[in-house]
Order: C-alpha cells, then structure tokens, then sequence
C-alpha cells in the first residue's frame, strides 16, 4: 500500500551547518516522536483526468521529494515520510480516504502532515484526515485557504479535480472557503455563483498585489480556529510553473504566493498543507518542482504549531 522513496542528495558533512533535507528525512512510524513535518505521497490521476485535464500528476510526490532532497537546512529538524498513496485502478475515493486516515494518525500523533500531490483531487483525502483528527470538537471552525486559479466547486456526475471543495462544503458546514488567485476567464459565472452560495470569499489574479492579499488572508485567518492550505500550482504564472495540466496565462507572482505561505505558516493556525497539480513530465528544467519545493521548505522551516485546543468551562451560576 506504502512505498517509501529514497531520499537522496549532494552531502557536504553531517554536522548541523551541513544538513539538507535528504539528511534527516526518515521512515514514519506510527507512534513515534512527534516531527517537524510528516510528507505523505499522494499519487493520483484520476481526477485530472475525469476533469478532461492532461494526466501526469500521478508522478509529483517523487518529483518534489527530489526537488526538496537537496535544499540546505538552517536549522535541524526532525522530518518523517510515510510514504505514498497511489490510486490505481480508477479507485479515486479509496484513495481519498486512505489518505485520510494517513493524515488523521499523523495529527493525533503531535505532527504536522505535509501531503505531496497528485491532482488537486488530494484536498478531499486531505480535508477527511483533518475532520476526523482528534483535536476537532464540536464547533471548531475549519478555514480552507485555497492558493489556485479555479474554485474547484463544479458540480460533476462523479467526483475529479474539479469538484473537491464543493463535496467538502456540502458535507460540512463548519468550513470556511477562500481562494487568492482566482482567474476571472478561468471560470464561469456559474462558478462565480457558487461560490457566494457558499459563503466562499475569493481574491482575484488581477487584484493580488501584496497589500492587498495580505489583507484578505489576514480577515479570513481571524475568522476561522484551524486551517487547511492547499496550494495549487497554476495559481503561478506560466513562466513559473508550467508543469502544470492548466499553466496560468496571468498567475500571482511568486513573491506574493511565498509571503502568503509565510504569513500563514507563522500564524499558529495552520494545521496540515498540500500541493497539487505538479505534472512533471510537462515541466521544464524542474521549474515547477523546484518552486513547489521552496514553498514547502519555507511553510515547514517557518511552522509554529497550533496551540492545543482546550474545552471551554461553563462559567459558575
């Protein structure tokens, strides 16, 4: 069912100031001390491809593990792989809830999953592994902050990579939905629609400028008790991440998607990420993947947990 990749990478010495991330990646085990990061695989197509998008996501999560592999590290950290959740067979939703329940164990463990995608399919077994943790009691407020060029809220006879965030809002109703980056001709009215209907708030490409998205992410961090990121890689333009089944003809610049990333990751709410649609077989000298591969390295180095969530106390009569 798992398989774990090697990592592997130049080594300058084993001493602090010369680690890299393909030095201190080892095997989870479930039970073990809690990490910095857990990286969990999830290889699928299926979605895309339902979607009428170009398949080829299926190989990201060893793409990125290869991309972040040699990237130096500041500081120590303990960082785990589970593995990876292939979904073969066109068993998409089997797929979503293994995944889900990967990611429920490492958020009960202490950790902090970190799950390598796959088509933007991966949010759904990413979203069960979070509503079913341990630490999400009656009320607590879910926030999906969604770093993409599409709402992903089409309603499609069969789930894809087009519909995860509308079966994750018509099932719960304590989840909060935003979006930066939305590309006004990428999508439909009817999409734009949606998306009222369901409370979604959303930035648009043209409207991204620092300021701008640092104020809308800000907003929607202060409304909600945990969140989920999910980064889509067609929000970048397509000079940046053209590995990609639908490149952006405009994109948020890099710059403003990184401080984004930060900005959340320090926020002390974030409680697991993905990274979805890397396609590397339309890649172009790694590009993408190694963009992919910062961001994560940034989001995980910069990280403060959530702090433990306490029951409230009925006041005394």
């Amino acid at each position: 069912m798992y398989s774990l990749p090697s990592w592997t990478g130049r080594t300058d010495g084993a001493a602090p100031e010369h680690l890299r991330w393909h030095q201190v990646v080892e095997q989870y085990e479930p039970g073990g001390a809690p990490a910095s990061c857990v990286f969990v695989g999830f290889a699928s197509d299926e979605g895309v491809r339902r979607n009428s998008g170009r398949p080829g996501a299926a190989a990201g999560p060893d793409a990125l593990r290869r991309a972040l592999s040699p990237m130096a590290l500041a500081t120590p950290i303990r960082a785990f792989d589970a593995g990876t959740v292939a979904v073969t067979d066109e068993r998409l939703e089997d797929g979503q809830r293994r995944l889900g329940i990967t990611v429920t164990a490492v958020l009960d463990a202490g950790g902090f999953p970190v799950v390598l995608g796959g088509g933007h399919e991966v949010a759904y077994g990413t979203y069960l592994g979070l509503a079913e943790s341990a630490w999400r009691t009656p009320g607590t407020t879910i926030g999906i902050l969604n770093l993409d060029a599409h709402f992903d809220l089409r309603l499609d006879p069969v789930p894809s990579s087009g519909t995860p965030f509308r079966q994750i809002l018509e099932a719960d109703g304590d989840v909060r939905y935003a979006v930066l980056g939305i590309s006004q001709p990428s999508n439909t009215a009817l999409l734009f629609d949606t998306a009222a209907r369901f409370g979604g708030r959303y930035l648009l490409d043209d409207d991204c400028d620092p300021t701008s998205a640092h104020r809308f992410v800000d907003d929607f961090l202060a409304d909600v008790d945990r969140v989920y990121l999910t980064i889509d890689l067609d929000v970048l333009p397509a000079a940046v991440a053209p590995g990609v089944s639908a490149p952006a003809a405009y994109g948020v610049p890099l710059a403003t998607i990184q401080s984004v990333c930060d900005r959340v990751t320090a926020s002390g709410k974030l409680a697991v990420v993905d990274v979805a649609e890397l396609n590397p077989g339309l890649d172009i000298d790694n590009r993408t993947a190694r963009t992919a591969a910062r961001l994560i390295h940034r989001i995980v180095t910069g990280h403060v947990p959530p702090a433990p969530r306490t029951p409230a106390i009925d006041s005394p009569m």
